[in-house]
């Protein structure tokens, strides 16, 4: 992981998208463990704060885990959460059809939904 420390987007940011891609795309599968925040924040030339803010956001969305001594885990809550998510996009899918919209216009929908 590289970080770009001139672009738009914060470095925390880039840490957790990072990490949230690889945990979705299930690089990292259920139980892998993630490097210490002090490693992690030395081998990408951050502050320690910076990366702990991205695990504490990872650990907000239920993707990973804290165990102590243990350390950070990609928690087995992503699978669940994901499950969740798919079957609310089945039920707004059917919505959007039953109410006659096309698939351009749901998808419209959603992505100004997702726009912070």
């Amino acid at each position: 992981m590289k970080i770009d420390h001139q672009g738009e987007t914060p470095p925390y940011e880039q840490v957790r998208v990072h990490y949230a891609h690889a945990i979705s795309n299930r690089e990292l599968p259920v139980g892998a463990k993630l490097p210490t925040v002090r490693a992690l924040a030395k081998d990408l030339g951050l502050a320690v704060n910076t990366v702990a803010r991205a695990y504490r956001e990872l650990e907000e969305a239920g993707l990973v885990e804290t165990r102590g001594r243990a350390g950070t885990v990609v928690s087995a809550n992503g699978d669940s959460n994901r499950e969740r998510v798919r079957a609310a996009a089945a039920q707004y899918a059917a919505m959007a059809a039953e109410l006659g919209l096309s698939s351009q216009e749901a998808l419209e929908i959603v992505r100004a939904a997702l726009r912070p």
